[in-house]
């Protein structure tokens, strides 16, 4: 167990000593780090996804590059005022790219459990502070006034407690932001080889927030339109007895243009109002209560 978690009130700020336990991270180029013996263990993960995925190609990936668009909206309707926020598992920074530029006077932290894709994430920020620690362990408490994970806790076993370490970083009124992979009838190799413990329901995430105290604002799939194809896309993919090149999805070439296309024009009836029902991907948006 981290040294930090005895620490009645968490860290706050910059400052890395704390005041109750004296407890404070080891430093790596830069980053502290609370969680070591998490910082190098990518436990059957190869090098790829942070040198392949992680990068600008993945980023010009029509999904990818609509979730970070609608990741942007959400923290405008939802969290206008917000001053500080702390995304979880933020890889090598492309949604924070998107923040940065989005909201030049936002306060912007990352936090990874491995260093290595912080590492290249720092080439990639200008102005986000980049921690290693796990997620389940936040080392904050009431710090932020939003708070996000985007495709993260589906790699978690216990993703009820990074909830609620999520959930208490956050200031009263704070707000949480959840993108997840939905409907577990897709799950497959796909899933396999991204190290999914799960993909969820609706009603399940809905749930698992609410029973933290938390209020949902929005909740609507996304990639609804194109769900057919995604559908498509595991079926062949069990017919092929299971094989998966998770490299296939950054190279669909000129179907990535007309792809984004479709996802603009469902990004733009969620802006409008619509919450779809169904889709490849689900967005949760919740508040916790403010003070009083």
């Amino acid at each position: 167990m981290s040294q930090f978690l005895q620490c009645a009130s968490g860290f706050t700020g910059d400052g890395w000593t704390c005041p109750d336990c004296g407890f404070a991270p080891s430093v790596d180029r830069g980053i502290p780090i609370f969680a070591p013996e998490l910082a190098h263990d990518i436990s059957g993960y190869e090098s790829a996804p942070f040198e392949v995925h992680g990068g600008d190609d993945a980023e010009r990936s029509f999904w990818t590059a609509a979730r970070s668009s609608l990741i942007v909206w959400a923290l405008r309707a939802y969290a206008p005022q917000a001053r500080r926020f702390l995304e979880i598992g933020c890889g090598t920074g492309g949604v924070l790219r998107r923040i940065e530029a989005a909201f030049p006077t936002m306060e912007c932290t990352g936090a990874e459990a491995l260093v290595l894709g912080l590492h290249k994430a720092a080439t990639r920020l200008s102005r986000t502070r980049l921690l290693q620690f796990d997620a389940i362990r936040i080392p904050f408490q009431s710090e932020f006034d939003a708070v996000g994970a985007f495709d993260v806790i589906e790699h978690i076993v216990d993703d009820d407690g990074v909830l609620q370490s999520m959930a208490s970083s956050l200031g009263p009124g704070g707000i949480m932001l959840l993108t997840v992979p939905q409907h577990p009838w897709l799950f497959g190799p796909a899933d396999v080889a991204a190290h999914h413990e799960r993909r969820y329901t609706r009603a399940g995430l809905v749930d698992q927030v609410e029973r933290l105290g938390l209020r949902t604002v929005c909740v609507t799939s996304f990639v609804a339109l194109l769900l057919p194809a995604l559908a498509a896309v595991r079926l062949l993919s069990e017919w092929r007895g299971g094989r998966y090149d998770s490299s296939e999805e950054f190279q669909i070439g000129a179907l990535n243009g007309a792809f984004a296309r479709v996802m603009d024009v469902e990004r733009a009836s969620i802006r409008w109002g619509m919450r779809w029902p169904l889709g490849g991907s689900l967005l949760v948006v919740a508040q916790k209560a403010a003070r009083g």
